[in-house]
């Protein structure tokens, strides 16, 4: 059997369109970025990663094509408004393809694990190995200029301990126990994801054409906001440092340089992301505290998305990936 001649399974075909849609929309606020960015080494990170993309497009593009389906229309250059002012200072730039790189790499690992046909394993080992090196890129020169966000630091115990009391899931009642570095993986993730997206949303309503537009973004920006409180919270309640906010890393700019499309789009990419990384938080819990935590945020969050979805859909901007066959209607063709 020619590994190669394979046909592409219905989730391989929704990885290449996931992959397109998501990534076009990047690569548009990344080509944004790089027009307004000054500082050269941040410059050359942006350069490097616009080309990378454009390297995987044009694959993803013979991948689809090939297999006889249309290429998605995912966004374009008439989703970029050029010559606008400046929205967001250089750190913040660098701050948002680190985070874009972060769930570029998951993208590409949940990829590899659906993906069958020796040629797209190979793509997306690719796609990993670029999305690595983007991520060390990206760390390195926020820590060069003091502008990385560390985890909290754990002094080392004197032995390993086993659990000892039902005390250790207790988050409302009695003693309690201090957060485990196991639950602060996912904690400082979170909240370093929900200020992205609140400072994005703060950005994005003040630049948006349409009412309907500013109000959902102002929603979206009150609930990320909670959601940074509430888990803020939790790490000040035990003595540990959270992340910085990154409001003021938006300029006033009131001049918009991208579609509301592709501003509806971005937001509603953040807050459906996030549910993965808030069910590993779920996942990870052990404290009762946490695990309603992560509950009412994950509701919280399907909330917004449920408004992003009926904006999109009114709007006709909501592109629909690849659908099974219709049995039935195909039976009443006959």
């Amino acid at each position: 059997m020619d590994k190669d001649k394979l046909e592409l399974t219905a989730s391989e075909i929704g990885t290449l369109w996931g992959e397109y849609v998501n990534g076009t929309a990047v690569d548009i606020v990344n080509r944004y970025m790089f027009s307004i960015i000054e500082d050269g080494q941040i410059k050359a990170i942006f350069e490097d990663a616009i080309k990378t993309f454009e390297k995987q497009k044009k694959q993803i593009i013979t991948f689809i094509k090939n297999e006889g389906f249309p290429v998605p229309i995912g966004f374009t250059e008439s989703d970029l408004f050029n010559g606008k002012p400046r929205l967001f200072t250089d750190i913040f730039c660098l701050n948002y393809l680190h985070i874009m790189t972060l769930h570029g790499l998951l993208g590409h690992s949940t990829s590899l694990g659906v993906s069958v046909r020796e040629d797209l394993r190979f793509f997306y080992d690719s796609c990993d190995n670029d999305g690595k090196k983007m991520y060390h890129q990206t760390i390195d020169l926020l820590l060069e200029k003091g502008s990385f966000q560390r985890d909290p630091l754990f002094y080392p115990a004197k032995n390993p301990e086993y659990v000892s009391s039902q005390d250790f899931i207790d988050g409302f009642f009695g003693q309690g126990r201090m957060l485990a570095a196991t639950e602060i993986i996912s904690i400082s993730f979170n909240l370093k994801k929900s200020i992205m997206a609140k400072t994005l949303s703060i950005a994005f309503s003040q630049v948006t054409q349409t009412k309907e537009v500013r109000k959902f973004l102002e929603y979206a920006e009150k609930v990320a906001d909670k959601q940074i409180k509430t888990f803020s919270k939790i790490m000040q309640t035990d003595n540990l440092p959270v992340p910085k906010s990154w409001e003021t890393e938006v300029t006033t700019s009131t001049d918009t340089p991208f579609s509301d499309k592709l501003i509806m789009y971005h937001i509603g990419f953040l807050f459906q992301a996030a549910q993965a990384y808030h069910g590993a938080g779920l996942a990870s819990a052990m404290r009762t505290d946490l695990v309603t935590t992560y509950e009412s945020t994950i509701l919280q969050n399907l909330m917004v998305t449920k408004k992003w979805f009926n904006i999109m859909v009114q709007n006709n901007w909501l592109e629909q990936p690849p659908l099974a066959p219709n049995r039935k209607e195909i039976a009443k063709e006959k």
